[in-house]
């Protein structure tokens, strides 16, 4: 992490940096959206093809700021050494800075010292109807807290991969077989059982991620990155839903009608097709 006396503005607007963040089609907080252009819409950005940087910090008297820059070469260097542990002192140019907006839309768990606690600045009057930015609740469900949970797990592959029985996989049989039964059960004028309404929510899941092969979709919701071996994590995101996989491997599934449920999904007849197609037309980080 960046020391406490890097500054982006002159000394008096002293912004002490606590972190950075990438606003990329390839990587992006997807706690701002299921893809990249809904991700700079909260933030009232352009869609920029490079991108953006987002730097994390608080002035002189302790207020929230997150400012976006446009030298995104300078963030990337910059979190790829805090990750080797190594300083560096991020201070952007003053001409890369596109936007300071206040508060955070992520949890920051440090604060610079020498300065009061984190709070919310008091707004200009020009922008009296812009809320500060914040992190969704942890308390709720919705697609904020979905996306995150599917952040987790990509970020803890090998800890919910040995979580997971075989016996506990949805196959594509079984989706189909669900689906089959909502539709008996419909037509009888019967209820489908909770085991069902999942699996009819996972069936939903791989209806729309085939669809996004054929029928590219918007920036960002199809992502792939690095994993073990010739391997590669792959995440998808639509309406009300978010995909974690390996392509040599399983699929979780995250819905938004379905609170904090992780649903694996085994490698049937269909999944590993479906892997692979959607990893050839991911974005990847560059």
């Amino acid at each position: 992490m960046a020391g406490t006396d890097d500054a982006v503005a002159a000394e008096d607007d002293a912004l002490y940096v606590l972190t950075a963040v990438l606003l990329t089609p390839a990587k992006f907080p997807s706690v701002l959206g299921d893809d990249y252009p809904e991700a700079c819409a909260a933030l009232r950005l352009a869609p920029l093809a490079a991108g953006y940087g987002l730097v994390l910090g608080q002035d002189g008297s302790g207020a929230r700021w997150t400012v976006v820059v446009d030298d995104v070469s300078l963030v990337a260097v910059a979190i790829a050494s805090w990750d080797c542990g190594m300083e560096y002192d991020l201070s952007p140019d003053e001409h890369t800075v596109v936007a300071a907006l206040p508060g955070w839309p992520l949890a920051v768990a440090v604060a610079a010292p020498g300065v009061p606690a984190p709070h919310d600045p008091e707004p200009a009057p020009e922008d009296a109807d812009q809320e500060p930015l914040s992190p969704p609740h942890s308390d709720t469900w919705g697609p904020a807290q979905r996306r995150l949970g599917a952040d987790e797990i990509a970020l803890q592959w090998a800890a919910w991969r040995e979580r997971i029985d075989d016996a506990d996989f949805l196959t594509d049989g079984a989706v189909e077989s669900a689906a089959r039964e909502d539709e008996e059960a419909d037509a009888e004028g019967g209820d489908t059982d909770a085991r069902q309404e999942p699996l009819t929510g996972v069936r939903r899941v791989l209806a729309e991620a085939r669809a996004y092969v054929s029928t590219p979709p918007p920036l960002g919701r199809v992502r792939s990155s690095f994993a073990s071996g010739e391997a590669r994590t792959l995440r998808a995101d639509g309406p009300g839903w978010s995909m974690v996989a390996r392509t040599d491997d399983i699929a979780f599934v995250l819905l938004d009608e379905e609170p904090g449920e992780v649903l694996p999904v085994g490698r049937g007849t269909e999944l590993p097709w479906l892997l692979e197609s959607l990893d050839k037309m991911a974005v990847r980080p560059a």
